[in-house]
């Protein structure tokens, strides 16, 4: 059925647009219907122009999603990151953890206090996707899994992966942990553009590590011509997903598929978008003004998907959370209930002390440290900065900013634009996320 389909991809002509990226006298390439896509409340997908970033095709592209395992596209974004900039080195030797070695299957199973050098964990989570080296290397990187997970999701905020949260560096069971296909495309493209000198690990069609050779997941590399990566996932929660990418007559497409609902089905219908994508720019370089279309054909709405933690044990990468239909007037068109965050910890009320006259801003530049979705964290992070920190930021005033775009963010205000720059400078070599915030 599949492959029939995609014979006939581009023969149908529709006059349905992209929403906002089009004008009216553009047609657009139909795609017939699948068994895979709309109806699923778990399936989103996008198609993006690697080079330009124009999306070509998106469905439920900002929709909450569990992105599963394709959560360590991030972990070894920040480890690319520490590489780049000589921080640590592929030969560097990781001592595994007790907490690492604990983690679920799928893993590489080394046990506690044995190491591995960074390269080799590198490899084994682009290649088994192995959820005890992802939380190795959070822990070599970050000092502990909580703190690379913050982050985690700061460098996405920073890249614009605005619909993403992550408390864990594997994609393991986490109610809290979501993306979007949006998201993970922006993350995709980032990686190969911030660092091409290590995106060739995720073409890495097989490893081996003490006699054993493990494939990849991402049956698509070696099998359609032209895809160099990047990573899937899978839980029961997530269904099968695929952010995949590849090139043809020099043009590159990323593509993402959330909520397939089998390998097979999520595999061919990956196909289907890069091969009517690449067509589309084919036919562009013709003359013809075309993209791909917005929407697939779809059955009668159901409702929106509900987020609910489970107990369920036993895939690959098991998610610990189901998607269950329930009527959600609060949230049409299938986007989600929001998740309440947890609720802050209890302090003590301190007796009040006289508050000493504030000092003079120094300028009107400050740094960023930290986003939270919770105001507690944000807070226990302002207090832990403030107290590491105290004489790179004495001048400074430190505050929880008010949530913007569903996070607190952890910043010191009242700086001159050198002050800020130089203090960025000092905290990335420390290890610490940190942006300057231009007035």
């Amino acid at each position: 059925m599949f492959k029939s389909a995609r014979r006939i991809l581009t023969a149908i002509l529709s006059a349905t647009l992209v929403a906002g990226l089009l004008t009216p006298s553009i047609a657009a390439a139909q795609i017939p219907y699948l068994q895979l896509p709309a109806q699923s409340p778990k399936y989103a997908a996008i198609v993006v122009d690697a080079n330009t970033g124009e999306v070509l095709y998106a469905k439920s592209a900002d929709s909450p999603r569990f992105p599963a395992s394709i959560t360590k596209v991030m972990t070894l974004y920040l480890t690319f990151e520490a590489l780049s900039e000589g921080r640590i080195h592929a030969s560097d030797m990781i001592t595994v953890s007790a907490r690492a070695a604990a983690q679920a299957p799928t893993k590489l199973g080394l046990r506690p206090g044995e190491q591995i050098s960074v390269d080799d964990a590198m490899r084994a989570i682009a290649v088994k996707s192995a959820n005890d080296m992802a939380v190795a290397l959070a822990e070599y990187l970050g000092g502990s899994e909580e703190r690379f997970a913050a982050l985690m999701t700061l460098r996405g905020q920073e890249l614009g992966m605005t619909n993403t949260r992550y408390v864990n560096a594997s994609g393991l069971p986490d109610n809290r942990q979501i993306s979007s296909a949006r998201d993970i495309a922006i993350l995709s493209r980032a990686v190969m553009r911030d660092f091409p000198q290590y995106y060739s690990y995720f073409s890495i069609r097989s490893f081996t590590f003490r006699g054993q050779t493990m494939t990849n997941h991402n049956h698509l590399l070696g099998q359609m011509p032209g895809v160099d990566g990047l990573k899937t996932g899978f839980t029961s929660a997530s269904g099968f997903n695929l952010a995949a990418s590849a090139t043809r007559d020099g043009k590159r497409l990323i593509a993402v598929v959330l909520g397939g609902s089998s390998v097979a089905g999520r595999d061919n219908h990956m196909e289907d978008l890069l091969d009517t994508g690449f067509d589309v720019m084919a036919r562009r370089d013709r003359g013809e003004t075309i993209t791909v279309a917005q929407s697939l054909f779809e059955g009668p709405p159901q409702g929106g998907p509900v987020y609910r933690p489970t107990t369920e044990q036993g895939d690959s990468d098991q998610e610990g959370i189901q998607i269950v239909l329930a009527d959600n007037p609060a949230a049409p068109g299938g986007s989600m209930a929001p998740i309440a965050d947890p609720p802050a910890p209890l302090r003590a009320v301190a007796p009040k002390k006289t508050a000493p006259p504030k000092k003079k801003p120094a300028g009107e530049w400050g740094i960023q440290v930290g986003a939270f979705k919770d105001k507690g964290q944000a807070r226990a992070e302002l207090g832990r900065f403030k107290k590491r920190f105290d004489n790179l930021l004495d001048d400074a005033e430190g505050q929880v900013a008010d949530k913007v775009g569903g996070y607190f963010r952890v910043q010191f205000d009242g700086m001159t634009a050198d002050a800020a720059r130089n203090a960025c400078k000092t905290l990335k070599a420390k290890r610490q996320v940190c942006m300057v915030l231009a007035p």
